[in-house]
């Protein structure tokens, strides 16, 4: 019976812009911006993934963007919640598309994204337990936090065959040397840590290698580096994480 009813939703096209928020169920903040890269090849080619690097703060987030962004979805959806009896507290993350009509939703999350999480906390300042206990108590307004005012980039290291079948259990090296590198963060995903010690894939995306720097390209070229020290049997990333948005070198 599901093929007698045919459903026709609108084809968005434009830039995706990731919008986080913390909610104490009447106070929103509003997070820096970042923009994930879902397509898994090079150029926004190929199948989608969950995520296969991101950057923040973005320059997409102009403000009358983001003025939109909160009047539009932001207040709205924590007024209907409360309206409906639901009082909501935590991270709200708001998945847009920047079209040419403005932005619309494409999803709604009610966590940290992956990867756009990395970013945003490289670029934290302040105290990441207190902030979210004081958000829970519904006293967001008594907490103090603003960000590094440098770009993070995160490149996420995969696993062949990613998002297709791969392979677990590929021996890890380099993390030490990467993390090591003056601004990088190595966050691990998909990895294990086996009886004898050694750190082996376990997942898809593998790693979020993470990078400061004074702009998006010296970013991404410190968290490109941090992955070159990084080895794994069928390791592959994107090198082009930002690219939509840079000006040509």
């Amino acid at each position: 019976d599901a093929g007698n009813s045919v459903v026709i939703e609108e084809r968005l096209e434009g830039q995706e812009l990731s919008v986080l928020a913390l909610v104490d169920g009447r106070t929103i903040s509003v997070l820096d911006p970042a923009q994930d890269h879902k397509p898994v090849g090079e150029g926004d080619t190929g199948p989608n993934t969950g995520g296969m690097g991101a950057y923040c703060p973005t320059p997409l987030a102009t403000e009358d963007v983001m003025g939109k962004v909160q009047r539009d979805v932001l207040v709205p959806i924590v007024d209907a919640l409360r309206r409906e009896g639901t009082e909501f507290r935590g991270v709200l993350y708001a998945g847009l598309m920047l079209t040419p009509a403005g932005p619309k939703v494409l999803e709604f999350n009610v966590r940290f994204g992956d990867p756009e999480c990395q970013p945003l906390m490289t670029r934290l300042r302040g105290d990441l337990l207190e902030i979210l206990w004081q958000t829970a108590q519904g006293n967001l307004d008594d907490v103090e936090f603003d960000f590094d005012p440098r770009t993070a980039c995160t490149v996420v290291m995969c696993a062949e065959g990613y998002p297709g079948a791969y392979r677990k259990g590929m021996e890890i090296s380099g993390l030490s040397e990467a993390g090591a590198l003056e601004g990088v963060v190595v966050f691990q995903a998909g990895t294990k840590r086996t009886e004898n010690g050694q750190t082996v894939t376990n997942g898809g995306r593998v790693l979020g290698v993470t990078a400061l720097g004074e702009d998006l390209r010296i970013a991404r070229d410190r968290a490109n580096e941090a992955c070159r020290l990084i080895e794994f049997e069928g390791a592959f990333y994107r090198h082009d994480i930002g690219e939509r948005v840079l000006a040509p070198a």
